[in-house]
């Protein structure tokens, strides 16, 4: 059944992508109206979409990954690993599927099974430190006020936008990229920030310059195949050196403070921690001008995958299955990392992680034997 779903999802995504490379003036009309609605809408202009849309997406994902964690403790890893009666975050292990009340439901709406669930035993399905979402407000507001500070303070620059109007959105005079540039086309610099000219008419940075034009479907696809990759390498470099190096490696403590992993340890990073996997995803769509609406588009996929490797779950449609093998990392892989720290340091791929393995497997080589 799982090598099923897999493959359906296999075709599905490979049908879809493949098509929006290779015939691009299918998906043009479409996208175009997309752009045009998206565009003119008060909100996508707005500095501070992206945050919003960013916890929206993590609001709707990680509760329904969390749902799919308590109804199927069969899909958990640890029950792999630990046949028993009990929870899993407790010395006397897992149970089997429950027949009682969908625990998924009681955790999402905790009043409409307030009465029934005082009657049962705490779920065996719900791990030690799984919190519903009303205890968690305190969780959002450290991730959303550090990113907003930046929204509000900093010029947002896009490709495909005019100098000129990055400058206007920033309230500075367009005309500044006439005189500086000498009448010639200035080049942008998408990774290096600008900050806002602050006033009393515009004490803020509100808005965000847009481009004009739709992308091509083949545009988006190849943007976001790179702009993943790019972030796989990136972060692999930035979890290696949170586990080797004694100045940051208390940044990443937090996250490997948990009994059995679940949905909500990926969230449960320290400030530090968080703001550099948020500034990563920013890099890795800037350094290869990524259009707007590729962003708009990372942003849920980025966000299921990250929840996803964090599941702790051996889901049929996991994403390793569904890419050509050895690609994928996957939950398992993560879950080990979790367990042992070994490993498991590159997020969504393999390749790092090999490379770095076949690095140390030659340097061992090399070594004198005794």
């Amino acid at each position: 059944m799982s090598n099923k779903i897999a493959t359906v999802l296999r075709v599905a995504i490979a049908t879809v992508v493949g098509s929006a490379i290779v015939f691009p003036a299918l998906y043009q009309p479409s996208l175009d109206h997309l752009w045009a609605a998206l565009k003119s809408n008060a909100f996508y202009q707005a500095s501070t979409f992206e945050t919003f849309w960013t916890v929206l997406c993590y609001a709707v994902i990680e509760p329904l990954i969390t749902v799919v964690f308590l109804q199927h403790p069969e899909w958990r890893l640890a029950a792999k690993h630990k046949k028993t009666d009990g929870p899993v975050s407790r010395p006397d292990g897992m149970g089997g599927p429950s027949s009682r009340l969908p625990q998924g439901l009681a955790y999402i709406f905790p009043p409409l099974f307030l009465d029934l669930t005082k009657k049962m035993d705490e779920p065996a399905s719900r791990p030690h430190g799984m919190r519903r979402p009303a205890s968690r407000l305190l969780e959002g507001l450290t991730y959303i006020v550090p990113l907003l500070l930046l929204d509000l303070t900093m010029i947002k620059k896009f490709a495909g936008v005019p100098l000129e109007a990055m400058l206007s959105s920033g309230n500075y005079d367009p005309a500044l990229a006439r005189s500086n540039c000498g009448g010639n086309t200035c080049q942008v610099n998408f990774l290096m920030p600008s900050v806002h000219n602050f006033s009393f008419s515009s004490p803020l940075q509100t808005q965000r310059a847009l481009p004009d034009v739709a992308p091509s479907s083949r545009r988006l696809a190849l943007e976001l195949v790179a702009s993943f990759v790019i972030y796989d390498a990136a972060f692999f470099a930035f979890h290696l050196a949170m586990h080797v190096l004694p100045g940051i490696r208390l940044w990443h403590a937090p996250h490997h403070t948990h009994a059995e992993i679940h949905p909500q340890v990926t969230n449960q990073l320290h400030i530090f921690e968080r703001m550099g996997l948020v500034l990563l995803a920013n890099f890795s769509l800037n350094i290869i001008r990524s259009h707007v609406l590729t962003r708009t588009l990372f942003v849920p996929l980025f966000v299921w995958l990250l929840v996803e490797i964090h599941s702790g779950l051996d889901l049929p449609w996991g994403y390793e299955k569904v890419l050509p093998r050895g690609w994928g990392g996957g939950a398992r892989k993560h879950a080990r990392h979790h367990a042992g720290g070994e490993g498991g340091l590159e997020p969504y791929f393999e390749w790092c992680d090999g490379a770095l393995e076949y690095g140390k497997a030659l340097l061992r080589s090399r070594q004198p034997s005794e």
